[in-house]
């Protein structure tokens, strides 16, 4: 078999996210890399991938951007910082410059691996305080501990960049690592500044929690150990920070979404179903003329389709008249606020089907039809799932309120509280039909629509049955 062909910083600059995988690139001192397999890329900038070196499997790091130095010495200053510190870090290989430009770095490759948003996944959707849970996140807390107690900081502070190898866990990313006071523990604020990056990535529900989790960050820490009331408030900020930060992201080009605009059309899809979602994002009205029709109305057309094993629920948003056309022209789309609403409402933990992609008709800047892709829920709705005649069961009960719980938390109204519009998902309760989802500025802006909201949800069921009484006594007041 012939030899992976030998490329260089800027023909790895034009491939974008798609270089030819293998590939070769010959470093400064003579040696030689090979490119196996791509694990991220950020355009023109940074490749990060498994290779080969020296005979070794190997995690490599390829800065190729024009003025690529600077993070390729912070990467490399930060794994040293972290093993001056005793902290457990991946071991480093090389860090040279390339033969023709661009820098690389590599660090073992450790196999089997698993970053802890991996396995917090499996854990994410346990009741906040679950011993499991705790189990899980516990070691990067006390990890994290150490860290402040050395005098360092994570700046990119989030569960992928802590990696499970061998019964150990592991810090990763040194670029983001930050020597604040080198042996010295950070001041309570500061280190609670960081934390708070770490901890308001976990859902809001687990803000209850905090006790527990100071209990096995404070375990290294010792000094650094910030107040429980500061530390919510950090929390609070960091979390609507990051919001807004993902939301911009889910209508732009980046690592999570792929983004193709053009004047006569708009599209955004999770990057990772792109592929196989890719002929109904081509053609969505023959994926819906192919599935089940179950909705054929003026304003909105929804059908289920299967594509690869997978059931999915196409909605699209019709123009049903000029009048109505012309209204929509300026405005972003119902499937834009749908596709926007959803992911604000994962965001938070709060159950809905996962919205996978949004294509919009265009006309320069002007919005025509629209389409709404997501996954498809087969649970039963509310209205024939429960029995007017008696309370909930047990876990149908916890699930509601939960939900609506954590709704008026996040101060998110829903707009259409239909029977319908909510689903049994057999664990937990799903919310659906998403065009009128707000989240509100002000608790009184969201009194006034919660009051509506509990009002309509209540009439789906006779004044005087059980099942009604049980959602009066339980909802949160209005």
């Amino acid at each position: 078999m012939s030899a992976p062909g030998l490329t260089v910083a800027r023909t790895l600059r034009a491939a974008g996210r798609q270089p030819s995988l293998p590939f070769r690139v010959d470093l400064a001192d003579g040696r030689q890399l090979t490119m196996y397999r791509l694990l991220r890329a950020l355009p023109g900038k940074r490749l990060v991938g498994e290779g080969e070196f020296a005979g070794d499997r190997v995690l490599a790091k390829l800065f190729i951007g024009r003025r690529c130095e600077k993070h390729w010495h912070q990467e490399a200053a930060g794994l040293a910082a972290l093993r001056l510190a005793g902290l457990p870090t991946p071991e480093l290989v090389a860090a040279t410059a390339m033969a023709a430009g661009g820098h690389a770095l590599l660090t073992v490759f450790l196999d089997p691996a698993e970053n802890l948003a991996e396995s917090w996944a499996r854990l994410s959707r346990r009741t906040p305080g679950d011993a499991d849970a705790l189990t899980l996140l516990a070691p990067a807390l006390r990890l994290l501990g150490r860290l402040h107690a050395a005098g360092l900081v994570q700046d990119d502070l989030h569960l992928g960049n802590f990696l499970r190898h061998d019964g150990q866990l592991l810090i990763v990313d040194g670029d983001a690592v930050r020597v604040v006071r080198r042996g010295q523990p950070l001041a309570p604020s500061e280190a609670g500044s960081n934390l708070a990056v770490l901890l308001a990535q976990l859902p809001p529900a687990w803000d209850r929690q905090l006790a527990a989790l100071l209990s096995a960050y404070g375990e290294a820490a010792g000094q650094c150990l910030p107040e429980v009331a500061t530390l919510r408030r950090q929390i609070e900020r960091v979390r609507a920070w990051r919001l807004g930060d993902f939301l911009g992201k889910t209508v732009r080009e980046c690592t999570l979404f792929a983004v193709e605009h053009s004047g006569r059309r708009f599209s955004a899809v999770l990057r990772q179903e792109a592929d196989w979602l890719a002929p109904i994002l081509a053609s969505p009205d023959r994926a819906m003329a192919a599935g089940t029709l179950l909705k054929d109305g003026a304003t909105c057309t929804v059908a289920r389709v299967e594509v690869s094993g997978r059931a999915l629920v196409i909605k699209r948003y019709n123009l049903k008249d000029l009048r109505h056309a012309l209204g929509r022209l300026w405005r972003p789309s119902r499937a834009w606020h749908s596709w926007r609403e959803a992911h604000r409402l994962r965001f938070f933990g709060i159950a809905t089907p996962a919205p996978l992609a949004l294509i919009e008709e265009r006309v320069g800047p002007l919005r025509r039809r629209a389409w709404l892709i997501s996954e498809f829920c087969g649970g039963p709705n509310l209205l024939v799932h429960l029995s007017a005649n008696c309370p909930p069961p047990p876990a149908e009960a916890r699930a509601i309120v939960a939900l609506f719980g954590a709704m008026c938390e996040q101060r998110i109204s829903h707009g259409d509280l239909k029977a319908t519009n909510l689903l049994w998902a057999g664990d937990r309760v799903e919310l659906i039909d998403l065009d009128a989802v707000a989240q509100h500025r002000t608790p009184a802006a969201h009194a006034r629509a919660w009051k509506r909201d509990r009002a309509r949800l209540l009439r789906n069921w006779p004044a005087d049955c059980a099942l009604h009484r049980w959602l009066d006594e339980q909802l949160p007041a209005p």
